[in-house]
């Protein structure tokens, strides 16, 4: 036998027992064969042709994933954030695969990356020359990757006109690609690259709409494109553990691959055309789920106060005042600042919460919406106007800022299509102009609505306290035995109407308070001549509405006066004098209606004459004080009472207030503490009253062990009490735990029975020990430790991990090692 076959337990391979070489190989030496075989499965994967099959297949799956942004963005501008990001993962991917470099570096490449390549493919604003980042492309692209995705979510498609918003696609599909090629390059069982592209396609269904791109193209074409490339990775790694290859073998081996593609592609292209046509028509046509359609952006209207409060400031202060310039609106023209639909006692407020109320959402140059009405582009100037609710009209289709604060408007434009209401951060100031794409409809006639039912809407339930006392006796009064909801609401129109007396305190109109709180609105309804301004008027109306079941909300804008000459579509000059309240009800078939009370305007009570000199104000005379009473003496049943009354005026719930606020704090700090020291107390009296004696030597020694391991010094749980003693003697120079330690061994190997007695001098021992260790330390380190809580860690777990801590819990009440 060769020595080569000893060492080796046969031939050498490649070589046959007689030296000769087998026929079949290729090459002059063994270096042609195994040798060779070896050096290329040495060669990273990238380098290899195999990476391009990888990185075009994983293109192809990309392609599929980045289709589906179409329908959110609205234009093909996604494509050159989607796709660059795209490419970006797998050129960087591919080219850690190729340098071998681990994973913390291949994770900060891929952020000098974005941050490198983000202004040119997402952000190139703010960039110099739309390619070199500046310092606020780099600030917006570190916030965006954070912020950038609740911002996707909560704006309304199409986002074409938020460019920042471009983030997201390029990021996703920076990530996708570059996980996905980092496996495939580099993971024996590449198939599981196939995971990020799931994750995906996932994410990019959330983050779009309910409107789909080519659902049933994705999915096809990643389910083929997938299974090809994951049975052809597969099988490479099966053929690629044979030592030996040979050109017969490999040969043999690319035939077989392709006969299996080609096969595989034919039953995969197959199945997928029926897929195609079958699965439309098998499966159930039901909405997708989207985030944006589930989460409601955290847009509170409550940080604005509600317009109706500047009601009267119109209507007096700006009669005169040219408020807005608006063109292309129709004849006898209404403009929505706000739908209010809360009252709280106090105000009537946009509630925006979802429901019948709605919710705000960013918006931009294009909204979706189902709405139905005549097309209409409204020019607005803002000529004294100042607010951050957005003059409207009708349901609005795109929002276009055209002033010198565009930007910054456009960014933080929010509207609600439920209530047709608008919202611009930044404010609409003087000067400042935009265009409106709204739809307009025409309302039906009281005839008709007359003859309508109407709808069941929720709204915010308003607490009774809040609501002014008179409501549910004036709903008796003016509904008498009606039943009918459309009947009881034009009952109560008229019955406002008649009693009403319309004023906004002008010179020659009767006194009127403003306000719409509860208050005044009780004190407008209990007089039998109602004088207020239309504010006070819609808010009575809505409020007693409600009272009878039927949805009500109060809208406040701009109303033109009904003698106007105006043609559709001429300028309007509005001024404060327009200035108008009116309720909305929602009727079915028309949707939310507009309905007005309108008081006389003619004055049924005459106004006080006014005269030229101002009154002075009266002078008010100062009290007298009080006559001191008499002085009780002492221990007079006065006193008694006045003793008792005081202490019958002590209030106790406010100290048990302060007690229960200084006490709760001051146990939860305790509590802990008080805890630990409980738990070695119990620790030190079970191992000095164990059951048997020897055990309480063995204790004894576990304290002095579970001292310094609570002063920082850990004792090997192997380690012998000897040698435990001499790491504790070293370290706390302590020579007395060497004594300790081999009388403990002395008694608990010695086998028998020790006495009391001796028990009770060990355990002065140990005190003494114990006493030294903890004085070689300062009062800092001696709290500290006996406050730790190494030594309960270490015994419970007892080097065992979770298992370990788990079943010492259980039995707790066992010995402890001797």
């Amino acid at each position: 036998m060769s020595h080569d076959e000893t060492t080796r337990g046969g031939a050498r391979r490649g070589i046959n027992p007689d030296a000769r070489r087998p026929s079949g190989l290729t090459g002059s030496s063994t270096r042609g064969s195994g040798t060779t075989r070896r050096a290329d499965a040495a060669r990273p994967r990238a380098l290899k042709k195999g990476a391009w099959f990888d990185l075009g297949a994983l293109t192809v799956m990309c392609g599929a994933i980045v289709v589906g942004f179409g329908p959110v963005w609205g234009t093909p501008g996604y494509l050159l954030p989607a796709v660059g990001g795209t490419v970006l993962g797998l050129s960087i991917a591919w080219l850690c695969a190729w340098r071998r470099w681990p994973a913390v570096t291949v994770a900060a490449l891929a952020i000098v990356g974005y941050l490198l390549f983000g202004a040119v493919l997402a952000l190139p604003r703010d960039a110099f020359g739309g390619v070199v980042p500046s310092l606020t492309t780099l600030q917006d692209l570190l916030l965006g990757a954070i912020q950038g995705w609740k911002a996707f979510v909560t704006t309304v498609p199409p986002l074409y006109s938020f460019p920042d918003l471009a983030i997201v696609p390029y990021l996703m599909m920076l990530l996708v690609a570059l996980v996905a090629a980092s496996i495939a390059l580099r993971v024996r069982h590449a198939s599981w690259a196939l995971l990020p592209i799931m994750v995906g396609l996932a994410g990019v269904i959330l983050l779009g709409t309910l409107e789909t791109a080519l659902p049933v193209v994705q999915g096809l074409v990643i389910a083929v494109v997938g299974l090809l490339w994951g049975g052809v990775r597969a099988m490479g790694a099966r053929v690629g553990t044979h030592s030996i290859s040979t050109e017969q073998s490999r040969e043999a081996t690319r035939r077989l691959v392709w006969y299996r593609v080609r096969t595989g592609a034919v039953i995969l292209g197959a199945a997928a055309v029926a897929a195609g046509f079958a699965g439309p028509a098998l499966l159930p046509d039901s909405p997708r789920t989207v985030l944006r359609e589930e989460i409601v952006p955290p847009k509170d209207l409550h940080d604005f106060s509600t317009p109706l409060a500047t009601f009267r400031h119109y209507a007096k202060d700006e009669k005169e005042t040219e408020i807005l310039r608006v063109s292309g609106l129709p004849e006898n023209a209404r403009i929505r600042l706000a739908t209010l639909d809360e009252y709280d006692g106090v105000v009537y407020d946009a509630a925006g919460s979802g429901g019948a109320t709605g919710v705000f959402t960013r918006v931009g140059q294009e909204i979706v919406t189902a709405a139905q009405g005549d097309p209409a582009t409204i020019q607005v100037t803002s000529l004294a106007y100042d607010d951050v609710w957005v003059p409207e009209v009708g349901a609005l289709t795109g929002v276009t800022w055209t002033g010198s604060r565009a930007a910054d408007q456009g960014v933080g434009t929010y509207y609600n299509s439920e209530t047709e209401t608008a919202v611009t951060l930044a404010g609409v100031k003087p000067g400042d102009t935009y265009q409106l794409d709204t739809l307009l409809t025409t309302y039906p006639s009281e005839e008709e609505l007359a003859d309508a039912t109407v709808s069941e809407v929720e709204l915010p339930d308003t607490e009774k306290r809040s609501l002014p006392a008179n409501v549910s006796s004036k709903v008796a009064q003016y509904i008498g035995e009606e039943t009918d909801p459309a009947a009881k609401l034009f009952f109560i129109r008229d019955a406002l109407e008649a009693g009403g007396i319309l004023s906004s305190g002008l010179e020659g109109q009767p006194p009127s308070r403003p306000g719409h709180a509860a208050e005044r609105i009780d004190n407008l309804l209990e007089q039998d001549d109602m004088i207020g301004d239309e504010e006070q008027f819609a808010v009575a109306f809505a409020l007693l509405a409600r009272q009878t079941g039927i949805p009500a909300r109060v809208v406040m804008g701009f109303e033109e006066d009904e003698e106007s000459d105006r043609a559709a579509g001429e300028e309007w000059l509005v001024r404060g004098e327009n200035v108008s309240a009116w309720i909305e009800v929602p009727f079915e078939g028309y949707g939310w209606v507009p309905i007005d009370v309108d008081p006389d305007e003619d004055t049924k009570i005459q106004p006080e004459p006014q005269t030229q000199e101002v009154p002075k104000p009266p002078v008010l005379q100062e009290p007298e004080p009080p006559e001191e009473p008499e002085q009780n003496k002492a221990g007079s049943v006065e006193d008694e009472e006045q003793d008792e009354a005081d202490n019958e005026g002590f209030d106790w719930a406010m100290l048990l207030t302060i007690v229960l606020a200084v006490a709760i704090p001051l146990a939860l700090v305790l509590l802990p503490i008080l805890l630990i020291l409980a738990h070695k107390a119990r620790r030190r009296t079970r191992r000095r009253t164990a059951e048997e004696l020897a055990d309480r030597f063995s204790g004894g020694w576990h304290e002095v062990v579970d001292a310094v391991t609570d002063m920082g010094t850990s004792v090997p749980r192997s380690a012998t009490r000897r040698e435990g003693a001499g790491l504790i003697a070293t370290k706390h120079e302590a020579p007395g735990t060497l004594m300790l330690a081999h009388r403990a061994d002395a008694t608990v190997f010695s086998g028998r029975q020790p006495t009391q007695a001796e028990v009770d001098s060990f355990w002065e021992e140990v005190d003494t020990v114990l006493g030294g260790l903890r004085s070689s330390v300062g009062t800092r380190q001696r709290i500290a430790a006996a406050l730790s809580l190494r030594s309960v860690r270490a015994r419970m777990a007892g080097g065992r991990g979770m298992r370990g801590v788990l079943q010492d819990l259980v039995k707790r009440g066992s010995k402890e090692n001797r």
